[in-house]
């Protein structure tokens, strides 16, 4: 990883406001360089969001909320508290977005408040839990609502549904790899068939309504219990909700690439996130409108059952068009967590490797396959609801960890140019939300919100053997410069390079950098004093 950092500043001396060489173009610049273009407008900016968070969710999630609400009503108002959470949420990350103008989203902004170790904690439990996990996850429904019309009375069989996952990941992995612009291609014409499945499920729901089928939606019938209430349960069906709206923080990973950021962030966010939440509420409304509380739960396809019941001969259209949906969204999925991935290898938090591009088709290959292969490993996990858990419970520790310091920014720094700045009300209200998951979450889920915690803490030995320990014995750095070096020969990768960057006489500064928090005790302090203090 030191070695990782030596090569990037090499060829990249950041400016305030991030790196010009954190994304791979798909193609160079005349002079060998590759730097960030400003091209997403409001349109893309509103595009990246719904497109990351309607994914699976939406057809996974509805069984796992209602399962742990105890009554269609009270998961309505899961779908819609949620969805203001979210908002709420999404609101936070404008201002640090436009703060704090890196790209690299909250492990950007946890890295400049809190420091170098907190930062990789929050890449580490990204590269080893929340990527593989939500692109396993997706990879499986896509696998579900695949195989499940070919098996009408039974369950798919468990080994038929990985392999089909892993065959998906794999194909993915190889179009994101051989061009930006087929990858992109690619999730342009699936999100066509994702808009279509949803527009059809709410279509439908409301012909039901219209037929006086709305047993469910009846106040007396929508919450009939048909459990004891539990608040630790309800918890976690915030959580598998919160799955279903993951994805709302993806337009901070590619801030620099804003046009006007400080304008098209947050109308983004007004536009992307009431669209979301009116879909996923209606879609659930849908959903009660043809199915009874058993019969949802009972479902192991939850949109191909509607189907089935309202679209007779021609249900085959539900599987095929949620089938589009989740294989979209693993593409998006893939493309995301290779940016994430190759800004934490430029920062020297991860092997410098990952931080490599294809010498022609500019696309980070060693990314794309360390996520691929992660996310192939995470196959092996028995049970997706599990998975979600895992996801949900980390993913809602680091926003919070993250909305909490941007009320440490306001204290530590109050002068510093705010473009955005909204009311503390707004981070305060969504850290209660969260003490209030984490709390009851880990009451009623201990070990698993334990192993999530312990998958975390691993991350802490990494980061000081790793990062922190710069003088390395020479053996170790000459290993890792040759498995490097191979890797580069084999997937044809180099470092990107822009102008005005050579010599190593950035590397200590940089390094040092990494280690320090934005909020320092003494003002005074600046990378000039702290590079003095070296040996």
């Amino acid at each position: 990883m030191e070695k990782g950092a030596r090569h990037r500043h090499n060829t990249d001396k950041n400016h305030a406001g991030g790196s010009e060489s954190e994304d791979f173009p798909e193609a160079s610049s005349g002079g060998g360089g590759v730097a960030l273009k400003k091209e997403i407008g409001l349109v893309s900016a509103c595009g990246i969001i719904v497109g990351n968070i309607i994914g699976s969710g939406i057809f996974v999630s509805p069984k796992g909320v209602l399962e742990n609400a105890g009554s269609v009503g009270l998961a309505v108002i899961v779908w819609i508290v949620t969805g203001l959470i979210t908002a709420v949420g999404a609101l936070c990350y404008a201002e640090l977005g436009v703060t704090i103008p890196k790209s690299g989203g909250d492990y950007s902004y946890v890295k400049d408040i809190f420091g170098g170790l907190a930062g990789f904690l929050r890449l580490w439990i990204a590269v080893l839990v929340i990527y593989p996990t939500n692109q396993a996850v997706i990879a499986l429904t896509f696998s579900n609502y695949v195989l499940q019309p070919l098996f009408p009375t039974c369950f798919p069989p468990d080994s038929g549904l990985r392999l089909l996952a892993a065959i998906c990941l794999l194909l993915l992995t190889w179009v994101n790899c051989s061009s930006v612009r087929w990858a992109t291609r690619v999730q342009d014409i699936f999100t066509a068939g994702k808009l279509l499945a949803l527009a059809l499920i709410i279509i439908m729901g409301v012909v039901q309504i219209c037929k006086g089928e709305y047993f469910w939606l009846e106040p007396k019938n929508a919450f009939d219990n048909f459990q004891e209430p539990d608040i630790g349960l309800i918890a976690l069906a915030f959580l598998q909700g919160s799955f279903a709206y993951g994805g709302w923080n993806f337009l901070n990973y590619v801030t620099e690439e804003l046009v006007d950021p400080y304008k098209n962030l947050p109308r983004a966010i007004f536009i992307s996130i009431p669209l979301v939440t009116f879909v996923y509420v209606f879609a659930n409304v849908a959903y009660i409108t043809a199915m009874s509380p058993q019969e949802l739960l009972a479902s192991n396809a939850v949109a191909v059952t509607f189907g089935e019941k309202l679209l007779g001969v021609m249900a085959w259209i539900m599987p095929i068009s949620v089938a589009l949906s989740t294989f979209g969204g693993v593409n998006g999925s893939l493309f995301t967590s290779s940016r994430l991935f190759f800004a934490g290898a430029r920062e020297g938090h991860l092997p410098s490797v990952l931080a490599m591009i294809h010498v022609k088709r500019c696309t980070p290959i060693p990314a794309l396959l360390f996520t691929c292969l992660s996310t192939l490993l995470m196959l092996v996990t028995s049970d997706m609801y599990t998975l979600i858990n895992y996801v949900g419970f980390i993913n809602y520790l680091f926003y919070g960890v993250t909305v909490a310091g941007q009320i440490v920014l306001r204290w530590k720094k109050p002068d510093i140019p705010r473009p955005i700045k909204i009311n503390l009300l707004f981070p305060i209200i969504y850290l209660l939300f969260w003490a209030f998951l984490l709390i009851f979450s880990l009451w009623s889920e201990p070990v698993v919100c334990g192993i999530g915690l312990a998958i975390m803490l691993t991350g802490v030995p990494v980061y000081f053997l790793g990062v922190y320990w710069q003088h390395k014995p020479k053996c170790f750095n000459d290993f890792i410069e040759l498995l490097t070096l191979v890797s580069q020969k084999m997937c044809v990768v180099v470092y990107p390079e822009v102008d005005g960057g050579s010599g190593t006489e950035g590397t200590r500064e940089d390094m040092e950098e990494q280690q320090q928090p934005i909020c320092q005790p003494s003002p005074g302090k600046d990378k000039d004093s702290l590079e003095q203090s070296q040996p």
